[in-house]
């Protein structure tokens, strides 16, 4: 069991309009989550799951950004979600943003199938492939534990609606392994990269299919974060401070 999170400290996100308190060890919210809300194609009405959603960043600069929609996050840690609960009340979000203990391979006996739009930021390291970092917390937020890449993609295939979307943000170096799950279960897949600066290679992509459909896999421009002095750059900037969504 990991132990109680005690320690908290504030932020905020999208330049002010999302205030968030999250564990001072641990996982630590940054800049992939914000990016993955971006990319979700929600309107006014829709429900969306976010899986793993911790202390609710990505729920957050979603509902934010879409008016009137509604965003259920499953997450396994009880003091994360407490804090979720918390930030969505803070936010004053609570009517369109609400968390649940649970996991995607003990999910929540409430949680019904049937989303418009899923969303996911899973570990990024799969079990035994490096390390893990000494803080418990953040060790399950890094590395994939009894469930890995395939599981996450079979959930979120599961909780979605026929033709809704499914969205996760990855490394780059593990694209292969993600579209691998995704041949044959899901269509209209596109690839998203994020380049950090000039001719530097992607670290990051954002991956999006629609479930049940057969439109062929398309490669899009994707967005360069920074410029060469290392600020973001204007595009980067529109979506981290202004809360734009991202046309992939």
């Amino acid at each position: 069991m990991t132990a109680a999170l005690t320690e908290v400290s504030d932020g905020t996100l999208l330049g002010g309009r999302v205030k968030l308190r999250q564990p001072v060890e641990g996982y630590r919210v940054a800049i992939d989550p914000v990016f993955l809300a971006a990319a979700v194609p929600a309107a006014s009405g829709d429900r969306i799951l976010d899986i793993g959603c911790g202390v609710g960043a990505a729920s957050l600069c979603l509902a934010a950004r879409v008016p009137e929609c509604r965003v259920i996050g499953i997450e396994r840690e009880r003091e994360l979600v407490r804090l979720a609960v918390d930030n969505a009340l803070t936010n004053g979000m609570s009517a369109r943003f609400d968390a649940m203990t649970g996991d995607l391979l003990h999910p929540p006996p409430r949680l019904e199938a049937g989303f418009d739009h899923v969303m996911a930021n899973p570990p990024y390291l799969p079990a035994g492939s490096a390390t893990p970092p000494p803080v418990p917390a953040r060790a399950a937020a890094h590395v994939e534990g009894a469930a890995d890449l395939a599981a996450w993609i079979r959930f979120a295939l599961m909780m979605v609606r026929n033709k809704g979307t499914i969205t996760f943000v990855h490394r780059a170096d593990r694209l292969e392994a993600l579209l691998a799950e995704l041949n044959g279960r899901a269509g209209e897949i596109v690839i998203f990269p994020l380049w950090p600066a000039g001719e530097k290679p992607a670290k990051r992509v954002l991956v999006r299919a629609r479930k049940g459909v057969g439109t062929p896999t398309r490669l899009a421009r994707g967005l360069v974060l920074h410029e060469a002095d290392g600020r973001f750059t204007a595009a980067a900037d529109a979506v981290l401070r202004e809360g734009q969504g991202l046309e992939l």
